[in-house]
């Protein structure tokens, strides 16, 4: 096994990664600036008012963007087994 190939699955593993989590991470950093933005303006100061609205926010995105989620991961799991017999020959 070259070390050039082991560079590369490497690096689509963390393409897929960044995929996967990108929308959710994002999702919850929109949400957060959202409330801490209302929380400054209403002077509200409390530290548990943003946490419902990110794990409904978060849990949407994970409903809309579920099936594309999983046929990314799919894929690259596919891809990692049909390459296996030129890994090993």
């Amino acid at each position: 096994m070259n070390i050039n190939v082991v560079m590369e699955i490497g690096r689509q593993a963390m393409e897929v990664a960044l995929m996967l989590a990108g929308p959710l991470l994002l999702t919850a950093l929109a949400v957060g600036l959202l409330v801490s933005i209302f929380q400054a303006t209403t002077q509200i100061n409390e530290a548990t008012l943003s946490f419902i609205p990110k794990l409904f926010s978060v849990f949407l995105v994970l409903i809309l963007a579920g099936s594309w989620m999983l046929s990314v991961i799919t894929g690259f799991m596919r891809h990692l087994l049909s390459i296996i017999p030129e890994l090993i020959g």
